[in-house]
């Protein structure tokens, strides 16, 4: 039995603190650096390797988290680019006839969500979406906190935890297990439905009442155009009045709005410089080269997992697409400022997603501390012979330690499996604690009458619905909340009741069905 240190025990307060206050709706950031500074002290006994703490984890977590934000960054930065030619809104129109209100909007969502990401893990699917779907279910009546919802549920939460198409997390569970990796697949994948169809049934109908007339003024305030954005992001139900803050926005406005793109009709105007040719053309274009890009996916999916590109390396051609679509673009728009405007649209999606994600990495860090592989960076260890700074690995010690509390009831056991998986994805890493869950299943399957390998799939949803990004906050869902526009916190609380629910309603039919 792992014994726990003085330096368990504050970081686990910590963690009660955190969720205590992200639940009393407040901002966590101020408890993350605290606590940050807390473990630190406590570990090493010194007050400036406490205070070095705070930068260390930010730091750490800004390397591990920078991929997100520079694919934020870029894919922002080509949105910009495409709206200074008109393109985005004709590249959006061929949506409307099936989004044509926010009720088709959230479904088409989750349901183009889900099929991409089963075969390429949600990291390239999110910008996929959040370029081309996102836009058009806001002017269709969706709230962008719905659209995040419906894309993290479906991507983050469905797809990845199942992992039917590539395996990487059924294998790990099932190592660990010492139990088949297809059927822990086969069964993960159902439980992944059970917990997505309860979780996006909930989700709709907290939504329903909330949805509103298709207008393109919500398009206009969500990219930023007028000054109603927060009216948008909080709106609570139309029987709170905030709905009727359309009709109070400038006239002028809504007009110019309007007249760029008729709700009715396929007549655009094109800005003032710009060749309706050119807009056209890059309407068409940008879809057509990711279309070729999951046809690339594909394709290489097929030939193998070991030679197929998927999860980094695609979102890593993501990127770069919307890279260089940035430059074609600024120099359609004008070759006399190519340079200058490539330059300038690059700066505001960065702009754009250190604004709008930058207050996560302080609390990330925080979470860095629970994990060994960065814990030995933040606290300042001492590397080893082979340059390697081993730290404390706080948060899985923790969940170690209470696994012998599990009573022996197959129920019980699933129950505190899930929970076990779910503490442990707390540290933002939707893999990371799968090797711990399988072990626990193959170790409590045979003394509590569950198959290890349904015990492993339990496990596996509560570790990747958790850390992989339907409700931690500091994990793959900064992605999706940059997408849709929203603050990362109020995302996560939407997620947390509604997945929580399909988990535990999965989580008991597991025992049931399988056994």
């Amino acid at each position: 039995m792992v014994e726990l240190t003085a330096a368990h025990w504050v970081y686990l307060i910590g963690i009660v603190a955190i969720l205590a206050t992200m639940l009393a709706r407040k901002n966590i950031i101020v408890p993350a650096v605290f606590f940050t500074m807390l473990v630190g002290i406590v570990y090493t006994g010194s007050l400036p390797a406490g205070l070095a703490a705070i930068f260390n984890a930010t730091l750490v977590a800004a390397k591990e988290l920078f991929n997100i934000f520079l694919i934020i960054a870029l894919v922002t930065g080509m949105l910009g680019a495409l709206q200074a030619l008109g393109s985005d809104k004709r590249m959006v129109a061929p949506f409307r006839p099936v989004m044509r209100n926010g009720h088709l909007s959230f479904w088409t969502i989750a349901v183009a969500t889900y099929i991409i990401s089963l075969f390429f893990w949600p990291t390239p699917a999110v910008p996929l979406i959040g370029a081309v779907l996102v836009p058009v279910a806001v002017r269709s009546g969706l709230r962008p906190l719905a659209a995040g919802f419906a894309i993290a549920v479906a991507g983050q939460g469905m797809a990845l935890s199942s992992d039917f198409v590539i395996r990487v997390a059924p294998g790990l569970s099932a190592t660990a297990a010492s139990a088949d990796a297809d059927t822990i697949a086969n069964r993960a994948l159902v439980l992944s439905l059970i917990t997505g169809a309860v979780a996006l049934a909930i989700g709709y109908a907290l939504e329903f009442r909330r949805m509103r007339r298709p207008d393109p003024a919500l398009l206009a305030a969500w990219e930023g155009k007028l000054d109603q954005v927060d009216e948008f992001t909080t709106v609570d139900s139309p029987s709170t009045g905030r709905v009727e803050a359309l009709d109070e926005m400038s006239r002028a406005a809504r007009e110019r709005e309007s007249e760029a793109v008729s709700p009715d009709s396929d007549t655009f105007d094109t800005p003032p410089g710009v060749s309706p040719l050119v807009s056209k053309g890059f309407a068409i274009a940008v879809p057509l080269a990711y279309l070729a890009l999951i046809g690339y996916l594909v394709w290489t999916l097929s030939a193998g997992a070991d030679s197929g590109v998927s999860g980094g390396d695609a979102a890593a051609l993501v990127g770069g697409i919307a890279a260089m679509t940035i430059f074609f673009a600024a120099f359609a728009e004008s070759r006399a400022t190519f340079l200058e405007r490539s330059a300038e649209h690059v700066v505001d999606g960065l702009v754009f997603a250190f604004k709008a994600m930058g207050v996560v990495l302080p609390i990330a860090g925080f979470f860095f501390i629970g994990n060994g592989d960065f814990s030995g960076t933040i606290l300042g260890v001492e590397p080893n012979a082979e340059g390697v700074a081993e730290g404390p690995s706080l948060l899985f010690d923790a969940v170690l330690s209470a696994q012998t509390y599990i009573p022996e009831n197959g129920y019980v056991s699933a129950i505190g499996i899930l929970a076990i998986g779910i503490i442990a994805g707390l540290d933002g890493s939707g893999f990371s604690g799968l090797p711990l869950t399988g072990s626990l299943a193959g170790s409590l399957g045979p003394v509590v009458g569950v198959s290890p390998e349904t015990l492993a799939a339990v496990g596996q949803m509560g570790n990747i619905w958790s850390g992989g990004g339907t409700f931690v906050a500091w994990s793959s869902l900064i992605a999706v909340a940059g997408f849709a526009r929203v603050n990362v916190l109020e995302l996560a609380r939407m997620c947390f009741l509604p997945v929580m629910a399909g988990l535990i309603v999965s989580t008991l039919l597991a025992v049931a069905i399988f056994g």
